[in-house]
């Protein structure tokens, strides 16, 4: 029998590789031979450089970047190979970073982003994948564009330093400058928010208070934010409002798509993509997945529906051990997903639950495995 694991890591309690052990260790007790892999998976949000640059050998790569409020910080992004970098926008411009009486999205930048993207070309990564999840930002993505040459002037021709309170005075955008590496390259924007630039559904008003904004203050970035769009409009002859995800981190998908020519994915996909998952699923019997908590929400970008979709396209069963259930969890079903289990094994505090997260984690994959070996053993006996 062939296995493949592919858990999202438990948020506070179990890593992906720890979930990846306690799984083969159980289905060694109960299959007693078991052909066990394992690959690291994370939906684009935090934690994925980390998976994978674990499943495809790759390594982290440090760079003294600006910070959120034009600190200088230490950040990392992914090296995969000698062409391909993953970057997380919020290891440079992450909420985080801020803390709480620190976070005021008119003050905020995406410039240590544009840094980290920067220091790849440097090195000359050519296809850089960018995940875009926890800014602390609402400045259009101006920041990390200014990084890579891209000016922002006001009416007197005085460039600005790409915050939220910048979009308001924002009068033009010269791309003369923008690095010439950008064109050069294959930029991947992982998202899975489809919220446009502007409007009640937009950056501001759908993002901007958790990261500190005021319902004055929203108007204002709003105000902003939709100068920032004419603007564009005018010059590029291309509405923001009408590509999905352009809201996505405070605007920066607006960003990495006008001036970066950026292509828009799912953030799931494009991890699967690659740590070539889907050669993985080869001569695999059953893959196990799971995540922390599974409700509706799983449905949407998230790795148990990707896993699911791409073990379904080859035939492959999948099944879900997850932390626990919530609001309609089994819709997961309709995404590739068999079953569905949990750790959690009595009535208990969450306290609880995560000191006791490898015990209870171990004990539910016995009890799955020995489901799976009953199912086996009557579909041998019926045969």
């Amino acid at each position: 029998m062939k296995l493949l694991f592919a858990s999202d890591s438990f948020k506070g309690s179990l890593t992906s590789q720890q979930t990846a052990d306690l799984l083969e260790k159980a289905a060694k007790e109960v299959f007693g031979e078991a052909e066990c892999s394992s690959v690291p998976v994370a939906d684009g949000g935090e934690g994925t450089i980390d998976a994978v640059i674990a499943a495809e050998n790759g390594e982290k790569i440090e760079v003294e970047v600006y910070s959120p409020l034009f600190e200088r910080i230490q950040a990392c992004y992914g090296k995969l190979d000698e062409k391909r970098a993953v970057i997380e926008m919020a290891s440079a411009s992450g909420l985080p970073l801020l803390q709480l009486n620190q976070r005021n999205p008119l003050y905020t930048t995406t410039y240590g982003t544009g840094e980290l993207i920067r220091d790849a070309l440097d090195k000359g990564f050519r296809d850089i994948s960018i995940a875009i999840g926890g800014s602390a930002t609402n400045d259009g993505g101006m920041g990390c564009a200014r990084a890579l040459g891209v000016r922002f002037l006001d009416k007197e021709g005085n460039e600005l330093q790409g915050t939220g309170a910048d979009l308001a005075l924002l009068d033009s955008i010269d791309v003369s400058e923008l690095d010439p590496r950008i064109r050069e390259s294959k930029i991947t924007v992982m998202c899975d928010v489809t919220n446009p630039l502007t409007g009640p559904d937009g950056a501001t008003y759908t993002f901007g208070a958790q990261k500190g904004a005021t319902p004055e203050m929203q108007d204002a970035l709003e105000a902003g934010m939709i100068n920032y769009k004419d603007i564009i409009i005018r010059q590029f002859g291309i509405d923001p409002d009408k590509i999905k995800g352009s809201g996505a981190a405070g605007g920066l998908g607006t960003a990495l798509m006008v001036f970066f020519k950026g292509e828009m994915k799912s953030g799931i996909d494009t991890v699967l993509d690659l740590i070539d998952f889907d050669s993985r699923l080869e001569g695999v019997d059953l893959v196990v997945t799971g995540e922390g908590r599974t409700d509706w929400q799983s449905c949407f970008g998230k790795v148990m529906q990707g896993v699911g979709e791409r073990s379904r396209a080859k035939g492959v069963a999948a099944v879900g051990l997850s932390g626990s259930l919530g609001m309609n969890a089994n819709q997961i079903f309709d995404h590739g997903i068999e079953s569905l289990i949990t750790s959690v094994d009595s009535p208990m505090q969450i306290d609880e639950a995560i000191s006791r997260a490898e015990e209870l984690y171990y004990l539910a994959a016995v009890r799955m495995f020995r489901f799976i070996r009953t199912g086996m053993s009557i579909a041998e006996k019926n045969r």
